[in-house]
């Protein structure tokens, strides 16, 4: 019997929900408090109505870019995100492959279960290293020498966790990284063995970056300390494109601009952190205004079609990022549900591309 078929993102979810261990599906699907603020940025893109045209030739259509001066074959990218093998064995090579494909940028989190040196290697080049300041900031500047020696070109400062946010839905299976394995979380190990098998053929997921670095990563250790003057310092430190991600306030992003960012990636950690923060998508416009036309300003949270993708960069960004939705699918049916799903996306943006009128990224700013 094949894998079946994904036809959108949704799809992908409902089959990664029945073969995950309810502990791994609630982990990547869950959000902060009563998740509200996930509801929230969910009813603010589907309030945007996109303006259909008719009659227009829209027969050849390109959904490449640039970003950064360099071309893209797509407008989105992945997002990063720890530990993507807890959805299937190899996941995160998976999305180097991906990457690297579509020259698209492959977020390569702090907290990765591949090092970061094999997935840019991976990625040919297409990767930029997520950076979580923690503690006094010893380990994480030694964590941006190691990015530079291994071929980074692009850094992103994650800025929203100053603490980490509370997750009921994490919480109540008593996730904890490495994996501590209770009565409860073996009987939820024993009820998928499909995934429980695969992992333990493949190994135990583990926080690759610090297996042999000699500082360890605490996923629950306050990164209040970080300052403004943190991010100067990182500026000064770090030559090539910086990226401040987290951004949510208008404020917040122009000081990220005169601090030297190169970019701000609106984001609510898809409303992971703050169950009262505003709609990221509405944040978006706002900063934008904020910011001019000329900056730039990219975004991810609750994206789950290419069609939010096509109202994201309509609304003010520049470049857009998927992050759940591809562990669902790899969750759902490895490299092959994966490559769904991208062709999906790929071929919701250019189908709604058609329905208003455009042929090209450039012109969905006009």
């Amino acid at each position: 019997m094949g894998s079946p078929a994904i036809h959108c993102a949704e799809d992908a979810r409902r089959i990664a929900r029945r073969r995950l261990p309810w502990m791994v599906f609630d982990y990547i699907d869950g959000a902060a408090g009563a998740e509200i603020g996930a509801a929230r940025n969910r009813l603010a893109l589907d309030a945007m109505t996109l303006r259909p045209r008719v009659l227009r030739d829209v027969s050849e259509r390109s959904l490449a870019t640039e970003l950064f001066g360099k071309p893209t074959r797509r407008p989105f990218g992945i997002a990063p995100m720890g530990m993507c093998n807890l959805s299937a064995p190899g996941a995160d090579l998976m999305l180097a492959q991906m990457a690297a494909r579509y020259s698209v940028p492959l977020g390569v989190s702090t907290v990765a279960s591949t090092p970061m040196e094999q997935l840019i290697e991976v990625a040919e080049g297409n990767a930029w290293f997520q950076l979580y300041f923690s503690g006094d900031g010893s380990g994480t500047f030694r964590l941006v020498d190691r990015a530079q020696s291994a071929g980074y070109e692009t850094l992103v400062l994650t800025v929203d966790v100053p603490e980490v946010g509370r997750r009921p839905r994490e919480l109540r299976h008593g996730f904890k990284m490495p994996f501590r394995i209770g009565p409860r979380q073996f009987l939820d190990f024993a009820l998928h063995p499909r995934w429980s098998l695969s992992t333990l053929l493949s190994g135990k997921p583990q926080m690759a970056n610090f297996l042999t670095d000699g500082y360890q990563f605490d996923r629950t250790e306050s990164r209040a300390r970080a300052t403004w003057d943190t991010l100067a310092r990182l500026r000064d430190q770090w030559s090539g494109k910086l990226v401040v991600k987290g951004v949510l306030d208008p404020e917040d992003a122009l000081a990220a601009k005169s601090t030297g960012a190169d970019a701000v990636q609106v984001s609510s950690h898809g409303a992971r952190q703050l169950d009262s923060a505003p709609a990221a998508f509405e944040a978006l416009q706002n900063i934008r205004a904020a910011v001019g036309e000329d900056y730039p300003v990219f975004y991810d949270s609750g994206l789950r079609s290419g069609e939010d993708a096509v109202k994201a960069l309509i609304a003010g960004a520049d470049f857009v990022f998927y992050g759940r939705v591809m562990q669902f699918a790899m969750a759902a049916a490895g490299e092959k549900g994966l490559r769904q799903l991208w062709d999906v996306l790929s071929d919701e943006f250019s189908v709604t591309m058609a329905q208003i009128g455009v042929t090209s990224i450039s012109k969905l700013k006009t």
